[in-house]
């Protein structure tokens, strides 16, 4: 059974995430423990909060070198979600202006609402736009709807790495990925038969 590590930071909705990887046949392992992530087959990071506090969470846990070396260095699949995605950048201003993990270039930025009558936080179902193929989007059709709940959006540097999007305020990026690592802004383990599919996809990788 494939071991899949799941980051404890003190934010995320931990115990949605470890039934939806159980569904899909893998091995849950909720941890803030080195040893776990580093006999883990993949990687998830949840979160749910500010920017700021959820890094200033992941540094204080000493989690930032050894979630690095298995993500970048020994290429073990990685699956960041809504606020695990934003902490990929490089920088964030949720809280106030913090560092993040640098994975991927860009900034978390909060959403400008374009007219009176939008709403932020940006909550509830919304369609997901493929830019780019991927293996977890593997029969997944574009334009879906899948479950958010944030006020932060991720901008990158490199298009490339934004493979889908969704429309409020404007286009935002939903969807980031580079080599073995994949961010969703959206809640997949919230997001029914869809969101199933997708975390199963991830651990086919």
């Amino acid at each position: 059974m494939k071991k899949v590590a799941i980051v404890d930071y003190g934010m995320g909705n931990l115990d949605s995430v470890a039934r939806a990887v159980q569904h899909n046949g893998g091995e849950p392992i909720i941890t803030c423990e080195p040893h776990d992530f580093k006999i883990a087959d993949y990687i998830i990071l949840p979160g749910v909060g500010s920017f700021h506090i959820g890094m200033k969470n992941i540094r204080a846990a000493g989690l930032e070198e050894v979630l690095r070396e298995q993500v970048l260095t020994k290429g073990i699949p990685f699956l960041g979600i809504c606020l695990g995605m934003q902490l990929l950048a490089t920088k964030g201003w949720e809280g106030e202006e913090t560092k993040g993990l640098g994975w991927i270039e860009g900034e978390v930025k909060r959403f400008v609402p374009d007219s009176s009558e939008v709403r932020i936080p940006h909550v509830g179902w919304n369609e997901v736009v493929f830019e780019y193929s991927s293996p977890v989007f593997q029969d997944i059709p574009s334009g879906k709807d899948f479950y958010f709940v944030h006020s932060y959006h991720f901008s990158c540097v490199h298009p490339q790495d934004a493979i889908a999007h969704t429309s409020y305020c404007g286009n935002f990026i939903s969807v980031v990925s580079r080599d073995n690592m994949i961010g969703v802004q959206f809640h997949p383990e919230k997001s029914q038969k869809l969101g199933l599919k997708l975390i199963k996809n991830f651990l086919n990788l």
